[in-house]
């Protein structure tokens, strides 16, 4: 017997689908599933804010933006790496501590030791990257939280440069580093000015402030600022554009249904570390190099900081989405507080009272715009 029941006509591909209705979502759910959004927004603010305080204070010079960039840059290294492992849904606290067992393993190989400096720049990275991949093989071996395993690193790490720079060299600094090999490649890799010739044109010509003798007050753009650009650019590529950046997001959303479909999650993980690990390597050669001298307490507390820029930058604490732009935003917005409140004359303490302020109404937007961006979709 035929059925009078009309079928309702099938929609031609694509018509009704969840592509669809994704594609043609308003700008503003588009807008607001970029992690980048909060950050972005934070600096609007904070430059607005300190334009208004500060701008005639010598804060928007030449000399005060270097001196943002260049403290943004001592984080958004670490940040760039650390982004990427939050992602994939783990925490990194020994990065302070490799920053300093870094500049222990440069130092003394280099002064004491007599090797050249890039010979001790690549002793520290691959011991240090040893360190990391430990890191991660305990983490997804015994399956402990990252939290407990890197903070007994941290512990381990700090104190062993402390100890072994006291055994070996009789106190916990390491001084003229860069006089026992002047020439090294390394000192130009990591502790250089770029574009001298131009500030020095710019001080000639009344553009930026001159010292006495002549030379401009500042003597050019510090390489660790070209690092940090340059290691957020590679982070947003491989996120973006790669099967590696997919799966660092698969595993931070879901790690099992992530290793159904065949991702390499341990791996991942351990991949990622190592790459914390050499970013600590990076921080610590642009200050050594830079500076010429090494402390066992260089780096304290870093791995906060870079945590803290990586939260502000739009990651979510539960991994499985983030973005190495917005890390890069978190770091211009520690920066440039931690310098605007010097110039503003504010006490220096309240910085650490405006993070943690920042951290929580960062925290509290990301969930907000977590939830709006599902259910848009």
């Amino acid at each position: 017997m035929a059925s009078n029941t009309e079928m309702a006509p099938l929609s031609p591909k694509g018509m009704g689908s969840d592509t669809t209705r994704i594609r043609t979502s308003s700008p503003i759910a588009r807008l607001l599933r970029r992690p980048e959004l909060g950050a972005l927004s934070g600096v609007i603010l904070i430059y607005a804010i300190f334009f208004a305080v500060a701008g005639d204070s010598g804060m928007f010079t030449i000399e005060g933006i270097i001196n943002i960039l260049q403290v943004s840059a001592e984080i958004g290294i670490l940040a760039a790496a650390a982004a990427l492992l939050m992602i994939a849904g783990e925490f990194d606290l020994s990065i302070g501590s490799m920053i300093g067992i870094a500049g222990v393993i440069i130092g003394l190989s280099a002064t004491v030791y007599g090797m050249p400096l890039s010979v001790s720049f690549l002793i520290a990275l691959v011991i240090c990257a040893g360190i990391g991949a430990l890191n991660g093989l305990v983490t997804v071996k015994t399956g402990l939280p990252s939290f407990i395993v890197t903070l007994a690193s941290l512990l381990i790490l700090r104190g062993l440069a402390i100890s072994i720079t006291r055994y070996v060299n009789g106190y916990t600094q390491i001084p003229k580093i860069t006089q026992s090999d002047p020439d090294s490649i390394v000192i130009s890799i990591f502790g250089a000015r770029i574009g001298q010739p131009v500030f020095a044109w710019m001080a000639d010509h009344g553009w930026i402030a001159a010292r006495a003798n002549g030379l401009p007050v500042v003597e050019g753009l510090p390489v660790s600022i070209v690092w940090w650009v340059g290691l957020t650019l590679l982070a947003t590529w491989v996120l973006l554009r790669t099967q590696f950046g997919n799966w660092i997001f698969a595993v931070g959303g879901d790690p099992s249904a992530a290793r159904n479909v065949g991702v390499p999650v341990h791996r991942v993980k351990i991949i990622l570390f190592i790459l914390t690990a050499v970013a600590a390597v990076l921080f610590a050669a642009t200050q050594v190099l830079a500076v010429g001298s090494a402390d066992t307490l260089r780096g304290t507390q870093k791995e906060f900081d870079a945590i803290i820029a990586v939260v502000i930058g739009g990651t979510l604490l539960t991994g499985g989405y983030g973005s190495a732009i917005g890390a890069m935003l978190g770091a211009l917005i520690y920066g440039t507080v931690q310098i605007g409140i010097l110039y503003i004359g504010i006490d220096s303490d309240l910085f650490k009272v405006f993070l943690g302020l920042m951290v929580l109404v960062a925290v509290l937007f990301n969930n907000y715009v977590r939830r709006r961006a599902t259910q848009e979709r």
